[in-house]
């Protein structure tokens, strides 16, 4: 069944631009040299445009779960000969997922921000941002061709890049939105020559026509290669995801962005924009399931993720890192499914992952809001009493995250990791064993971070002379902790809600129902998702089930050591620090990824432009093209003006010496 209601999109769509453009223009002196619009008339302005997507991707979701769908385009963007760029929308049941999604963690993200940037001199101008970029993502999940993916996915990068370097007078946000940038820039590259080379072999960019030939395609080739094309399409299309969605190599911008303010690390780097990746691959499962090399590729890379980006976390003391590493763990885990062929098992801990780890980034910013703006987690301890709304909703995220069992998280990771081991493609050994022990990882970092901050002995400053710096500026203060505004808890509540119910209410038509049906595509020679629909016998079932498997007793055993060296004997936990020795250095150092991004990369590009800047512009195009042929012409010029004497008889003797040599060399040539 079709339906034909455009309007309700593009509400959806472009409820969040006005209101960015509303607040943007006339809430700052940008547009008029002065603001029309408040802080408060701003807020409402942008919420009410959020809240109206929200609601509205309600209404279809229920209309696309009863079997509506639509396809179509609306507007023709450019014509050139018989090929049409157009815009449109295509809503089933993924696109209309992540609509709610999307706009459902902006809306908590907005009324937050109300609370966590009350202080801060750009208030209407980050609602103007974050507003832009609920408009952007949906653009991206709502397109039917990849010309409108293409935009979604710049502009997302765009507002991106203007709210990680949000506050733009520190350095070290400005180097945090510049490398984001650059190296997202990167995985683009990838992303334009997958569209490109899908577009030169179908003539078109509509996914219906590129979907439906993908079967004539796989048999083709890469000229002058025996490189599949198909292959070669996939490769380039997962790099750009590799950008996006944070995955090694093209990692290392995300745990930087947390420069910016603590909603944005919710709203774009948890929830909604590194998971654009995983979505755009699951919107391609009709050419994917064409490639085993990619899909060996997916699972590689994200298996190195889930396992060893982890590993990262366990040793970060800024409590918003420490997510951040939890995060790049995640999107490694959801691509380890891509790579199984386990498509919908990825979409499903991307919804998942969206309300907890949101929750988790709001509630360390409340955190934060209530520590005085101290992020340092050594500087914290006992806060259960001063913060209990935090407190509780904090645990419960971190329950969802860690994969307990009837929490939402634990339904999603759990069959990524059965996923991993009925995958039949290259390395899904090695993605289930790193997805087994990512879940003793993630239980360790979580709970480090819960019981530090939360119970233990109280290790604030309440002197007034505290560690962290504000938020928007350099005020640093201490004094005693205190409970977050109601415009803070009460997003935290909201969400805490779908991380611990979501998982159990919507496994069954997600993973074994008819909800992807025709949207996601997996072939039977891939049969992770036949194998694993044969072990599940309903919520309750799968959820009791887990006290006997491996993957409970590795988050028990994470809680247990957790526990010992933060609260009952803090001592052995800093003498393991110390005994590691070389394995600290390394991880300190993050692997060194960010030492061969600076010094082999940045100072290879470097070098590589003065190189071309001194040889080829100053030397080649300077030197001897421009001022070389200046100088030829005046050589020429000085030469020839001893020839214009002004004397007659030297023209006259001049004549005469020519006409001797044509005469000799016409004697000469007859």
């Amino acid at each position: 069944m079709t339906t034909s209601v455009p309007s309700l999109y593009l509400l959806i769509a472009f409820a969040p631009l006005v209101s960015a453009i509303l607040a943007g223009f006339l809430g700052t002196p940008f547009l008029l040299g002065r603001a029309v619009l408040g802080r408060r008339a701003s807020h409402i302005v942008t919420i009410a445009g959020v809240a109206l997507s929200t609601i509205a991707s309600v209404f279809v979701l229920i209309d696309t779960i009863g079997g509506a769908t639509f396809n179509g385009n609306l507007y023709t963007w450019s014509l050139v000969g018989d090929i049409r760029f157009e815009i449109g929308f295509l809503i089933d049941n993924l696109s209309a997922m992540m609509m709610v999604v999307v706009t459902s963690v902006s809306l908590m993200v907005h009324i937050y921000t109300i609370g966590y940037m009350a202080d801060d001199p750009g208030y209407q101008r980050f609602f103007s941002y974050i507003s832009l970029f609920t408009f952007s993502m949906l653009m991206l999940v709502m397109s039917n061709n990849m010309l409108q993916l293409f935009f979604g996915w710049e502009a997302v990068g765009l507002v991106s890049y203007l709210l990680i370097g949000f506050w733009y007078k520190r350095p070290t946000a400005v180097f945090a939105n510049m490398k984001a940038f650059v190296v997202n820039r990167v995985g683009d590259f990838g992303f334009v020559l997958g569209i490109g080379l899908l577009f030169a072999y179908t003539g078109s960019l509509e996914y219906a026509t590129v979907f439906g030939r993908a079967g004539e395609l796989s048999t083709q080739v890469l000229p002058g290669t025996d490189w599949a094309l198909l292959t070669v399409a996939c490769v380039a299309l997962f790099v750009g995801a590799m950008g996006k969605s944070a995955q090694v190599p093209l990692h290392a911008w995300l745990p930087d962005s947390m420069e910016g303010p603590t909603p944005i690390s919710a709203l774009i780097h948890a929830a909604t924009m590194v998971t654009a990746g995983i979505f755009m691959v699951a919107r391609f499962s009709p050419l994917f399931e064409y490639s085993n090399t990619a899909l060996s590729l997916m699972m590689v890379v994200g298996a190195i993720g889930a396992l060893f980006l982890g590993i990262l976390g366990i040793i970060q003391n800024d409590i918003k890192r420490v997510i951040a590493y939890s995060t790049l763990s995640q999107l490694g885990y959801m691509t380890v499914a891509l790579g199984a062929s386990a498509y919908s098992v990825a979409v499903f801990h991307l919804m998942t992952h969206a309300f907890f780890k949101a929750l988790l980034f709001l509630g360390a910013g409340s955190v934060i809001i209530g520590m005085h703006h101290d992020q340092d987690i050594r500087n914290m301890g006992g806060l259960r009493r001063y913060m209990p709304i935090t407190w509780i909703t904090f645990l419960l995220g971190t329950l969802a995250l860690v994969g307990t069992p009837f929490f939402s998280g634990y339904y999603s990771k759990e069959h990524i990791i059965e996923a991993a081991g009925a995958a039949n493609v290259w390395g899904a050994s090695f993605g289930y064993y790193a997805t087994l022990i990512g879940v003793f990882v993630t239980s360790l970092y979580s709970f480090r971070v819960y019981f530090l901050v939360f119970h233990g002995k109280e290790r604030f400053d309440t002197s007034g002379q505290g560690h962290g710096g504000h938020a928007g500026g350099d005020h640093h203060h201490g004094g005693t902790p205190h409970e977050s505004p109601w415009v803070v808890t009460l997003p935290l509540a909201l969400l805490a809600i779908p991380s611990v119910i979501i998982g159990a209410i919507v496994i069954q038509p997600m993973l074994f129902g008819d909800f992807f049906r025709g949207v996601i595509t997996a072939f039977p020679s891939h049969p992770a998702m036949a194998d694993i629909a044969a072990t599940f016998h309903g919520w309750l079932a799968y959820g009791l089930h887990a006290f006997i498997t491996l993957p409970f007793w590795l988050v028990v055993a994470g809680f247990v050591i957790s526990w010992y060296t933060c609260l009952a004997n803090p001592a052995a936990g800093d003498a393991i620090r110390r005994r590691s020795g070389g394995l600290m250095t390394v991880l300190e150092n993050k692997y060194y990824a960010d030492w061969v991004y600076e010094n082999v990369f940045a100072r290879g590009a470097r070098a590589l432009g003065t190189g071309l800047w001194r040889g080829g512009d100053r030397a080649l195009i300077d030197g001897l093209l421009v001022n070389g042929s200046a100088r030829l012409v005046g050589w020429f010029a000085s030469v020839s003006r001893h020839l214009q004497s002004g004397y007659i008889y030297h023209y006259a003797f001049a004549m005469i010496v020519g006409i001797l040599v044509l005469v000799t060399l016409f004697v000469l040539i007859k």
